[in-house]
């Protein structure tokens, strides 16, 4: 593996799988791999698990670690190419990416949607010049339409604590107060959708998600009548895809927070999010604080997916 953008790139999943077994079990069995090796972590965006989780992560396989937030410790970077650059904006990220990339051996990037431009957005404009450019192997650490290492680390979590072979999983739509990019839900979707299990996706109309990373699954409009029979709920907000409304709040209505009422049509479900959670517009204090709430344990699980990752990049360079 060079590049980590999707669920496509990790392989088959049950290898997948049992490589980060052997991660979570041996955290420091493979420090030589990453010897005089440097991972470069660049952040357009803020971050608090995933900075942290993968940088543990780079730290366990013996890795030098540099982390860069664009928007606080260096020039304000232009992305267009044909502009006339008598802004605000000092450099050109055309002359930065190689730049960084001549400074480490792995990059990590943090690029959000950012509800402008839909077609920039799914064509992974940053992204994407970093896989160009930089002449290195470049992970995602979230994307405009994707968070890969999040999803693997929902996929372990769900694999840790299953208790049939083929769980029913549902993603919820919940409400917020902030317009969100797509990018967990397509991820999660797309992870699941690689998966047999028994996956559905409840939302109100209007927030439907892009078919190419909702595949088949099945779509239920009732709420309550997606949890029934449940075994994990995963919550999550975000704003519309299908134009005209790309980007948009169309709904605030907080009958869709995940509360025990809802939980208990479940099959006793676990709670999942990715974190950071909105508690009583999202969920519930009484359900995120419940003993089936796996939200930690989901977080805890992201040095993993990192770990795994990187480490497979590292047997590839």
């Amino acid at each position: 593996m060079r590049n980590f953008t999707n669920v496509n790139d990790i392989g088959e999943l049950k290898a997948a799988l049992d490589k980060a077994r052997y991660v979570k079990q041996n955290p420091f069995a493979d420090q030589e791999l990453g010897k005089n090796k440097t991972l470069l972590m660049i952040f357009f965006n803020s971050s608090l698990r995933t900075r942290l989780s993968t940088q543990k992560a780079g730290m366990n396989l013996g890795m030098n670690v540099i982390v860069l937030d664009i928007n606080q410790g260096a020039w304000k970077l232009e992305t267009e190419r044909g502009v006339v650059m008598d802004g605000d904006k000092s450099e050109h990220l055309l002359e930065a990416i190689p730049v960084m990339g001549s400074y480490c051996d792995i990059i990590g990037v943090r690029s959000f949607a950012k509800f402008e431009s839909k077609v920039d957005d799914y064509n992974e404009v940053i992204l994407n010049q970093f896989i160009k450019y930089s002449g290195k192997p470049v992970f995602s650490m979230e994307a405009a339409t994707r968070h890969p290492l999040q999803s693997f680390a929902d996929l372990i979590t769900i694999e840790e604590y299953k208790k049939t072979e083929r769980p029913k999983v549902v993603l919820t739509w919940a409400p917020h107060p902030k317009a969100l990019p797509q990018a967990v839900p397509n991820s999660f979707a797309e992870w699941m959708k690689a998966t047999d299990y028994d996956f559905v996706i409840t939302h109100p109309k209007g927030y439907e998600l892009c078919e190419s990373f909702t595949g088949n699954a099945k779509i239920e409009y009732d709420q309550r009548k997606a949890f029934k029979g449940a075994d994990f709920i995963y919550a999550k907000n975000w704003a519309a895809y299908s134009d005209p409304n790309y980007g948009k709040i169309l709904s605030s209505d907080r009958s869709w927070t995940v509360d025990s009422q809802k939980m208990a049509l479940t099959n006793n479900a676990y709670f999942m999010h990715c974190l950071p959670v909105r508690r009583n517009m999202i969920v519930t204090d009484e359900v995120i604080e419940s003993p089936e709430s796996i939200v930690i344990p989901e977080a805890a699980n992201r040095v993993v997916s990192a770990q795994t990752v990187l480490k497979e990049i590292l047997i590839n360079l």
